[in-house]
Order: structure tokens, then sequence, then C-alpha cells
């Protein structure tokens, strides 16, 4: 008979997009319907959920969707209650604090969406907070497990770069304003008031992607920009923008690595993918898309010759070639799921800690502080204890 480890779940905010198609859809309910984490040939962990948010019409469609029946809108009662081992919260920022506190000092394991606070002072707490109650934490650091990204971490891994002096990352698409087509992201994403922005948003992810692929951040140069300045709303309501849709960041990273980012919610795709990475080194170079990676070694590089009279003769895509698929590759928010289930049930390790989160939200933090005085900023160890 097969051992089965039962985890009981709180996701608390997945009625939103983010938290009913990749957390609770992609990764649980599929989990869930694959018989569980497989630990041995007859050893598994089966997680066992229940949705918490603020409408039961929400709750109630979302259950119907998942086959989930299990929800409640009443926060401390479920965190009261000794089945339920791991709180998850996937709701707007602004909440995250209060709710994740309340959830250390019920004795549960925590596990969150980025930005896990909407300062550095208040995410650093958060960690040690978790720390010193001896509960198991981490934070959503999804992008590492994208299929383009793993290749890009398997070239790195066997040295197929040389010396790595640079990184560029073209991330964004166009977001509709709402006035004709409709707009596919909330309207909050760009008011400052309610935690929008873009460098909050997207600093964090590189933040992590930058420090475990390539070097710890060591300074950032930001500039922020808001382009669109009128979007409507969900009810039809135009609203002015408050927080940049656009930023522009450089980074310096240990090991004297350059790293340049344009995030943009306000520029059209012409590119292999939405998020596309370029490293450069010594001996070749890589693009990585969300799930494909492109490379050219030192000996396949065309010699160009700048001569703008003529037709460029050389067709520079030509030159690259595609990393094939050499393993299988997992949704990348499943993926890491597993791996804090695991974390959870066998104390395997889980570096990606809220500290770890913390440091996406202080890069963000000093991201906009470099924007507003127009200067380089360092990025200070942080202090854990």
């Amino acid at each position: 008979m097969a051992k089965i480890h039962r985890v009981g779940i709180i996701m608390n905010g997945v009625t939103g997009r983010m938290g009913t198609n990749q957390h609770l859809m992609r990764s649980i309910v599929a989990i869930i319907r694959a018989g569980g984490v497989r630990v041995s040939a007859d050893e598994f962990i089966l997680p066992d959920p229940i949705l918490v948010g603020r409408s039961k019409d929400k709750l109630e469609k979302l259950g119907e969707l998942s086959g989930i029946d299990n929800y409640t809108t009443d926060l401390d009662t479920a965190l009261s209650d000794p089945r339920y081992s791991i709180y998850f919260d996937a709701t707007v920022t602004g909440l995250r604090v209060p709710n994740v506190k309340k959830a250390i000092v019920a004795g549960k394991h925590v596990y969150c969406e980025k930005p896990t606070a909407t300062n550095a002072v208040d995410a650093l707490e958060l960690y040690r907070l978790a720390k010193k109650a001896g509960v198991k934490n981490g934070v959503v650091q999804d992008k590492l497990w994208l299929p383009g990204l793993i290749k890009l971490r398997r070239l790195i891994e066997n040295d197929f770069f040389g010396r790595i002096f640079a990184v560029r990352g073209e991330f964004g698409y166009w977001v509709f304003e709402g006035q004709t087509i409709p707009s596919q992201r909330p309207s909050w994403n760009y008011r400052k008031e309610d935690d929008g922005g873009i460098i909050v948003d997207m600093l964090c992810h590189w933040r992590y992607v930058l420090d475990n692929l390539f070097g710890a951040v060591r300074s950032v140069c930001c500039l922020g920009a808001t382009h669109i300045p009128q979007r409507v709303d969900e009810d039809g309501r135009a609203y002015t923008c408050t927080a940049d849709d656009s930023a522009y960041a450089t980074f310096t990273l240990q090991g004297d690595i350059i790293a340049h980012f344009n995030c943009s919610w306000a520029t059209r795709v012409r590119r292999d993918d939405l998020l596309t990475l370029q490293v450069d080194g010594a001996r070749g170079s890589a693009v990585a898309g969300l799930r494909d990676c492109w490379i050219q070694h030192y000996g396949t590089t065309p010699r160009a010759i700048w001569n703008p009279d003529v037709e460029q003769p050389i067709h520079f895509y030509d030159g690259w070639a595609k990393v094939p698929e050499q393993e299988p590759y997992e949704n990348a928010f499943r993926a890491q799921w597993e791996l804090f289930l695991r974390h959870v049930v066998l104390s395997e390790p889980f570096p990606w800690s809220l500290l770890e989160g913390a440091k996406g939200v202080q890069l963000a933090e000093k991201g906009l502080l470099s924007w507003e005085r127009r200067a380089w900023v360092d990025i200070d160890d942080m202090d854990a204890e």
C-alpha cells in the first residue's frame, strides 16, 4: 500500500488571474490529479487545499472549475485549523505582510508570491519572524524553472560561455489602454497608490534571475517612465496612471558582469519571445526565451563589417543553433511548488526563502531610489539576523 503524506494548504488570494491559473489549476490541482508528488515508488505527497478569498461567489465558481469544494471567506478560522500546515499568499501586495504575520503566529509554514512586501524593511522582518518561529518559508521565483532559462543554466554549468561579461534582457509587450480594446492586465498595475508599477513588479524577478544564474547584484542605475498617461479600468472608467509602465535598468554583478534590462508594457514585440535574455561571453553567446534557447559559438561567429551602402550580406539569425530538448520540463510554478512540498514534508533543502524575497524587494526599492536621484545606487548585503 502506498504511503501518502497529506498536506493541508491554505490558498489565499487564488481567485486572481495568476493565483487561479498558475498556482491552483496548473500546480496544485495538476499535482492532485497526478496522484501527488512522487517521493518513491510507493510514497507520495498529496496537497489538501482550502481556498480563501473575499468573494464567496468567486470561490464557488473557482470550486466548480477546480473540483475543490473546500473554501471559506474567513482566513482566521482557516489559520486556526490544525489540518492545514502551509499558508500560501497570492493576495495583493499591500495585504501580504499582515496575512503572513498571522500565518507565522499560527505556526504555519509560509509560501508566497512576490513582492513579499511593499518595502525591504517589512520584507526582511517577515523572514526574521519566520526564522524565529521555526516555520519553513519560501517565495515564488518561477522564472528559474522556465525551460529557456534551464537550458541557459545548463550552458553555464558546462562552461559554454567561458568568461561571461554581459547580460541583456528585453521584457514586455503592448498592454491595451482599454478605450477600444480591453486591457489584458488589471488596472491596479498602473496606480502607484495600489502598489502598481513595473519597477516594483519586475526588478524582484530580475534579482533572483541575476543572483542565481550570473552573480550577486552589486549596484543599479534605473530610469522609470509612464509612457501611457491614461487608461480605462475594469468598469469602463478612465483613470490617470500614477505608476511607471516602463523601466530601463543597468546592474553591475559580482564577477564584473554588466546586465541591462528594458521592461515595458508600452512596447510592441519584435523578438523571439515576450522575455529574451542575451548572454555574451568570451567563447560564445546565447539568447534564451521562455521555452527556447539559441546559441552561437566563437567558431561559428560571422565576421561582420559595417557598410551601410550595400545590402547586409549576412543573415544573422542563420548563424545560431537551437538548443535541443534534453530533459523534461514541468510548468515553472508547479516545479517550485513540488520542491516546497518536499521541503515541508521531507526537509529537503529549499534556498528560495523569504530572505530571497526580501532581496527582490530591496532591488526594486533601490531602483526607485536610483530613478529619483538620477544616480547609481549600491546594493548592500542584507542582515538576516
